[in-house]
């Protein structure tokens, strides 16, 4: 799904920076532009980018 529709940014590429080492909205930003044009995407990429760090912490500590 397209969360920043000004760079085509999808939930995908915002999870796989996650996966590639990004560990904050500010990483993310950084790596893809995101939320430079008009802003909209940022309360749902934020969303996205919390949900995904939890669900790595999740694992992390049921595997520890």
């Amino acid at each position: 799904m397209y969360v920043c529709l000004c760079r085509g940014i999808t939930d995908q590429d915002i999870k796989n920076a996650i996966n590639n080492g990004s560990e904050s909205f500010r990483q993310i930003r950084e790596e893809l532009d995101l939320g430079t044009c008009c802003g909209r995407c940022v309360p749902e990429a934020r969303q996205i980018i919390s949900e995904e760090l939890a669900q790595i912490a999740a694992r992390i500590s049921t595997a520890a």
